[in-house]
C-alpha cells in the first residue's frame, strides 16, 4: 500500500496530464525486413498529438514477450524511434530491432514529444507552451509511455505478463521512470543514465541535460533512489560508465547502496544489479552481453 501511495505521489507531480483516452491505431505500412516484420504505426495515445511508432516481431508466429524500447535525445531529434531500426553513435550493433527480434522478443518505440515524425518544434518551445498551461514536458512525455503499454496489451501477439522496457541516455532515464509508475513493467534495464539528482548538483552537471529532465518540485517529495525503489522487487539491471558525467559516481554509490538494501529486505537480491564500466556515455559489447543475459533470465 505505501508503495502504491507514493507511486500515486510521483505521478501526482507530471503536471497537468489528459484524461485517459481510449486508445486507437493506424497500420500505416507493413512490411517484411531480412531478419523481421515491421509495422509502421500511428497510434492516438493522448488525445492531442498523434504518436508515430514501430512495432517489429520476430518472422514466427507469437505471442511474443516485448520489450518497449526508450529511443535516447542526444540532440538527434530527427532521429527518434529510427533508432530502434539503425541504431545510434552510442549503441552497439546490431541494432535493437535485430538484436530483440533475434532472440525473440517483439519490440514497440515511440517518437517521443518533439523527436522523428513528431518535430517541428523545438524542445525549449514545447516545454515553454507546456508550462504556460500547466503541464510538464518530462510528463507528458512519461504519459505517452505509460498509454504505450495499454496499446501493447490490446495486442494479441503481445504477452501481457511479459513486457520489458530499455534504453539509453535519455531512454534509461524513461524506461526506470516507467517501470517505477507501472507494475505492468517485469524487468526494466537502463543504460548510461541513472543519475543520482543531488550528485548531478554537487557536480554542477545540470546542464548535461536538456529542459525535458525537469520536473517541477521533484526534489522536494524523491530522490533518485526513492524513485527506483519503487520498481522493487521487479528485475532491474543497470549499465554505467564511471567516466559518464550524467552519472557521477558518487551517486552510482549511493543508489546502489540503498537499492541493494531494499532489494534484500523484499527478498530478490538476484533482481537487482548495477554494473559499472570505465567507460563514458555509451554502450559496450559487454554491457550488450549482460543485457542480453538479463533479458533471457527474467523476461
Amino acid at each position: 500500500m505505501e508503495k502504491e501511495l507514493r507511486r500515486k505521489e510521483l505521478f501526482s507531480l507530471l503536471g497537468e496530464l489528459p484524461a485517459r483516452p481510449k486508445i486507437s491505431h493506424k497500420l500505416v505500412l507493413k512490411e517484411e525486413k531480412e531478419n523481421y516484420v515491421l509495422e509502421k504505426l500511428v497510434l492516438d495515445l493522448n488525445g492531442i498529438e498523434k504518436v508515430p511508432a514501430y512495432f517489429v516481431h520476430p518472422k514466427a508466429e507469437g505471442p511474443f514477450p516485448t520489450i518497449l524500447f526508450n529511443h535516447s535525445h542526444g540532440g538527434f531529434y530527427h532521429l527518434g524511434k529510427d533508432e530502434m531500426l539503425n541504431g545510434n553513435v552510442y549503441l552497439q550493433n546490431p541494432p535493437y530491432a535485430e538484436e530483440l527480434t533475434k532472440l525473440g522478443y517483439a519490440a514497440l518505440c515511440i517518437d517521443m514529444w518533439g523527436f522523428g515524425e513528431r518535430r517541428g518544434r523545438t524542445e525549449s518551445e514545447i516545454f515553454k507552451h507546456m508550462l504556460w498551461t500547466g503541464r510538464v514536458m518530462w510528463g507528458m512525455m512519461v504519459y505517452d509511455n505509460l498509454q504505450a503499454i495499454d496499446y501493447l496489451l490490446s495486442r494479441e501477439d503481445v504477452i501481457g505478463d511479459r513486457i520489458g522496457t530499455l534504453g539509453i541516455s535519455l531512454g534509461s532515464t524513461m524506461a526506470w521512470w516507467t517501470a517505477a509508475l507501472d507494475t505492468r513493467i517485469k524487468v526494466c534495464v537502463d543504460i548510461c543514465c541513472l543519475t543520482d539528482f543531488q550528485a548531478l548538483i554537487d557536480s554542477r552537471g545540470l546542464d548535461g541535460h536538456g529542459i525535458y529532465y525537469y520536473v517541477p518540485k521533484l526534489l522536494n517529495h524523491f530522490t533518485t533512489a526513492e524513485i527506483n525503489a519503487l520498481i522493487a522487487p521487479r528485475a532491474h539491471l543497470s549499465l554505467a560508465g564511471n567516466h559518464d558525467k550524467l552519472t557521477p559516481p558518487a551517486g552510482l554509490d549511493r543508489i546502489d547502496e540503498e537499492l541493494k538494501r531494499i532489494y534484500a529486505e523484499e527478498g530478490a537480491s538476484d533482481k537487482w544489479n548495477l554494473l559499472r564500466y570505465d567507460v563514458g556515455h555509451f554502450e559496450t559489447a559487454d554491457m550488450r552481453a549482460e543485457i542480453v543475459s538479463f533479458l533471457n533470465k527474467w523476461l
